[in-house]
Formats: structure tokens, sequence, C-alpha cells
């Protein structure tokens, strides 16, 4: 399998299933930003999840507030990297929901300092704004969870099938 069709295949799929009806903050997102951190090659792996991400927020659209979304998913690709050289299902599962609670922070913080915001600047409109997120936390959580055990539990499985992906996915 040609390695580049495989990374387009990812960004095709992450993009798209942003598009199919689903819950409120379940999104393969972080999982595709572990994967290209543990899989792909250091430029690569920055790409693939923001390309799926851009893709489809062109069709969904775009706010204010993308600029601390795109960030958490750059910074996820960093805990990726961390969990190349600490691979296991017990350190994928911990990467995944470090990957959530990083987007929750990052992404509720940028809501909160954006000058035309919700919640007043003030340590109480911080902490209103951190409060209202927490329902949607749990979404965000199990769509990582459940997207990181599909993504790379069909990944090593693929790796038993075809030798070619047994190395890493791209440089």
């Amino acid at each position: 399998m040609n390695r580049f069709l495989f990374a387009l295949s990812l960004v095709l799929f992450a993009a798209l299933s942003r598009l199919l009806p689903h819950p409120p903050n379940v999104a393969p997102i972080t999982a595709l930003a572990l994967f290209g951190g543990v899989y792909f090659g250091r430029r690569l792996a920055f790409v693939v999840p923001l390309l799926a991400m851009f893709l489809s927020d062109l069709l969904i659209g775009l706010h204010g507030g993308m600029l601390w979304v795109y960030a958490s998913f750059a910074a996820i690709v960093c805990i990726g990297f961390w969990l190349r050289r600490h691979p296991g299902v017990m350190t994928t599962v911990g990467a995944s929901m470090a990957g959530s609670v990083l987007f929750f922070v990052l992404t509720n913080f940028g809501m909160w300092v954006m000058p035309e915001g919700l919640y007043p600047h003030t340590p109480a409109g911080l902490a209103e704004c951190y409060t209202a997120a927490i329902p949607f936390f749990r979404n965000t959580l199990l769509g990582d969870l459940a997207y990181c055990g599909l993504l790379f539990g069909l990944f090593e499985l693929g790796k038993r099938l075809v030798p070619s992906l047994r190395e890493s996915v791209t440089r």
C-alpha cells in the first residue's frame, strides 16, 4: 500500500466523519493527532490532523476560536511523539486521555480569553467558562478513547496483514 495514500485516506476519513451526524465533541481528530505523532514523520504528523480539521471546517464553518482548537491538536501531536517512545495499550489510553484534557483546557481557555467571548475576563468568568464546558468533556473523552482504539487497533491489525505498514507510515 502506498504510504501517501494511507495518510491521505486518514485525512479523508477524519474529515468526512466530522460531517456525518454525531454527538457534540465526538470526533477523530485527537486520535489522528496522536496516531500521526506515533507513526508519521514530524511534518506529516502535524499536517494530517490539521488538514483533516481544516477541510471539514471549510464545510462546517469557521469561527473565532479555531486558533485554540488547531493549537490544541498541534500540542496533541507532541503527546504522540512522546507515545512513540513509550508504546503500549495503557500508555496509549493515557495519552488519549491527556489529549482530551489538553483539548478541554486549551480550547476553553481560548473561549474565555477571546475579546468577543461570552465570559467576563475575571477568575470567576474563567471558572464559569470551564464549568459550562464540563458536559461536553464526557463526549470528548469517550470519543477520543473510541477513535484511538479504532485507529490504533486497526493499524496494528493492518501491520500484521500488510508488511509495508510495519515501518513508520511516512517520513
